[in-house]
Order: structure tokens, then sequence, then C-alpha cells
């Protein structure tokens, strides 16, 4: 049997993190992810799905998102059920994540919650559409395409960024 799930998509608010009595925490989190397809009217709709996360992935998760901080989870799909307090049977369907990834940086993420705050999205069908876009080839996840405008400055700290001059390999530096 098969049941894995793999997800893009924006927090639609700050992870809920809280602790089982034992300790253990668990985050609770809803992720809107963009329809590959458009309406009638021409919008992009999107799917806002509840997905849960344990322990020390948990803490971390809601450390380093926030309210549509763009993220990539792994993990399975899960049906439980319950009975509420009108005695009615209520069935929760969520994905059990087992692995996240963090897909913009930190200070495009910054960006975007403060731009959402300003304007919030996600009610709308416009989920990622990039906030003041003045190019409909503008990529809504920050990052630009070839000739789309000026290349990102290489970090100080990436050993390979090319600061303009050529770099010298001989055959014995490489490994093989």
């Amino acid at each position: 049997m098969i049941n894995r799930v793999v997800l893009v998509g924006r927090l639609t608010r700050d992870v809920e993190l809280r602790y089982t009595q034992g300790g253990a925490a668990v985050g609770s989190f809803t992720i809107a992810v963009n329809r590959q397809f458009t309406n009638q009217q021409g919008e992009r709709e999107a799917d806002f799905i509840n997905a849960v996360i344990w322990r020390k992935s948990a803490e971390n998760l809601a450390n380093f998102t926030h309210k549509g901080s763009l993220i990539g989870i792994e993990g399975r799909l899960q049906t439980r059920n319950y009975e509420n307090q009108q005695g009615t049977r209520v069935y929760v369907t969520e994905v059990v994540v087992d692995n996240f990834s963090l897909l913009e940086s930190r200070s495009d993420s910054e960006r975007h919650a403060a731009s959402s705050s300003n304007n919030n999205n996600f009610g709308g069908n416009n989920f990622n559409s990039a906030p003041n876009s003045a190019s409909s080839n503008e990529n809504p996840y920050g990052n630009s395409f070839a000739g789309n405008s000026q290349p990102k400055q290489p970090s100080m700290n990436d050993p390979f960024a090319s600061n303009g001059n050529d770099i010298d390999i001989s055959d014995d530096d490489l490994p093989f």
C-alpha cells in the first residue's frame, strides 16, 4: 500500500503549537495550495489542506515560519473521527507531516508577510499572486525568471558564488 502526500503552498495562519500531557509537541496548520487550472473568470483557485506535525519538527516549523510562508511538506494522509458534544460523529482528514522544507528566504518570507498583512489574499482566488506585480511573467514565489529583472546578488557566505573572477581548477584539484 502507498500513502504519500507531497504539497507546496503557503501557510494560511501561524502554526498552532501545543503540547500533549506526555510533553510531545504537536503543531497544526492549514496550507493553501493553488490548483493547476483557472476557473471561468480566469482566476486560480486554491485548496486549503489541514496538516499536523509532531515533536521537534513541530517546534522548528512553528519557530521558523509564519502566516504566508511558502513551504513544502511530505507525509501521509490520515482520517480520524470523534464524537462531538452534540453526539454527532465528526470525520477529520489531514496530512500527517514527516518532513518539511522552507522554500523561500527569510527576507522574502518577511516581505510577503508584511504585504499580506496590508493586503490579505487568503480569502481570494489569487492566493499566490505577487503584490504590486508590474509584470505577468513575474514568479509569485519571489524569484525571477531569466531576463525579467536583475540577477540575485551572490551571498558573501556562498563559496561557489561568482564574484566576477574566473575559478582556476587544475586536474590535481579534482577527486577523480
